[in-house]
């Protein structure tokens, strides 16, 4: 494509992407959609290019008024990923002195909002906890997420998988942490790969799939993924289970549950059964009551923690959504734990970083329910024998209560995670 008119491609897409009326991902998929011509390394461009301005937005809005032309030009021109030549043969020269100037200011002459690029009601909870390491969790927001894959080892095992990939040219690196783990650099095509063909790997962050590790669902046992989405944990579970017992995948979204399927065929579990309820108090939910002895709550949240591969996300949320958000949390973890039987395991978990909807969702339920005790993450995944797993934990006297994952600290997405057992 000639460079003026990928230039023109990209202008557009981050002008429908700023309207922010739908996420990121679903407009970026759609605009692809309607224009099938685009090549491989177009899409890639234009991609690319819309998330350089969504994660450098305040930025490039600081520096776009001394530009000329249509507002989402210049954040294009300045987000655009690419070779600064190509980029420069589309430009008038007012543009090209324009970019360089831009060009020329250095990050220490900027104001720190120009510098993290976050809105003020996200900075103040993450400063609080992170101090120090606030600058370092920006500057890994920035960098994008790599790709991280689970190996199903129902039907195989990782040092196969990895073989496997290396035949086709991609290197894969065993995940420092989970067992089940590989992590590749780039972002290949995996979705025609042999061994993804025959279900023997999922893409799934490393710390989604530490999260399932922390339920330990066993053979033959009664496990509910209560809020199982995509379904990418509750595959994670089905292999721990060898395809023994009964997984329920519970979702109040039919659309999603759907859209599980496919994979849930690749996988070759049997003992996984989708079900669409109605709310957290839907009568399957009530005849499930004191039967399971698992319970996984992956609880729908901001899901802030995934900043890196969704930076939309903190431009469509705020602190009231956050609290509305708490409500929702709060009710769903309350309804999922009556299913549980004496003895049986509860996880909530979340793919967000701020306390609201993490510890204080945690330590309300625990002071709410004095019949569920507490454990801690830390000796839970020592157990599974995952290294360093007291780096990966937080809260509590000894810092172990709480899984507690930041992509700065241990490269993946930003998790919680909370585990009681019923008395």
């Amino acid at each position: 494509m000639h460079p003026k008119a990928l230039l023109d491609a990209c202008a557009e897409l981050v002008r429908l992407t700023l309207k922010f009326d739908h996420p990121a991902d679903a407009i970026v998929s759609r605009f692809f959609r309607d224009n099938r011509g685009l090549g491989p390394r177009e899409r890639a461009t234009m991609a690319e290019t819309v998330y350089t301005v969504l994660r450098k937005k305040l930025l490039f809005d600081h520096l776009a008024p001394s530009g000329s032309g249509p507002k989402e030009r210049r954040l294009a021109i300045l987000g655009f990923y690419g070779p600064g030549d190509f980029l420069r043969s589309a430009l008038s020269e007012q543009e090209i002195n324009w970019l360089d100037q831009c060009e020329k200011v250095s990050p220490h002459d900027l104001m720190e909002r120009h510098r993290h690029n976050l809105p003020e009601w996200l900075v103040e909870p993450l400063k609080a906890q992170l101090g120090a390491e606030f600058w370092p969790l920006v500057e890994t927001l920035n960098l994008g997420a790599g790709l991280d894959l689970r190996v199903n080892t129902f039907k195989t095992k990782r040092a196969d998988v990895q073989k496997e990939l290396a035949k086709a040219g991609i290197k894969a690196v065993n995940t420092p942490y989970s067992p089940w783990g590989l992590r590749i650099a780039g972002k290949p095509a995996l979705n025609k790969n042999d061994a993804f063909v025959r279900g023997e790997f999922e893409v799934q962050d490393e710390g989604s799939q530490l999260l399932s590790m922390l339920l330990d669902a066993k053979r033959g046992e009664m496990v509910v993924d209560f809020c199982a989405g995509a379904g990418g944990k509750t595959l994670a579970l089905g292999a721990a289970m060898r395809s023994t017992g009964r997984l329920y995948a519970f979702d109040t979204s039919a659309h999603r549950l759907d859209a599980f399927k496919s994979r849930l065929k690749r996988s070759g579990l049997s003992n996984v059964h989708p079900a669409a309820i109605a709310h957290e108090r839907d009568d399957r939910v009530k005849r499930l009551t004191g039967k399971m002895d698992r319970v996984l709550v992956d609880a729908p949240c901001t899901g802030l923690g995934t900043l890196r591969r969704n930076p939309d996300l903190k431009w469509r949320q705020n602190m009231q959504a956050v609290e509305e958000m708490a409500v929702k949390q709060t009710a769903i973890l309350q309804s999922a734990a009556r299913m549980l039987k004496p003895g049986g395991r509860l996880v909530y978990a979340t793919c967000s970083v701020l306390p609201q909807e993490n510890e204080a969702i945690a330590e309300a339920f625990s002071a709410a329910n004095p019949e569920f005790e507490p454990l801690a993450a830390g000796d839970l995944l020592a157990e599974l024998k995952v290294e360093n797993a007291a780096t990966l934990c937080s809260g509590g006297e000894a810092g172990q209560l709480y899984l507690r994952l930041w992509p700065h600290r241990h490269a993946t997405d930003g998790f919680f995670a909370a585990v009681w057992q019923k008395k």
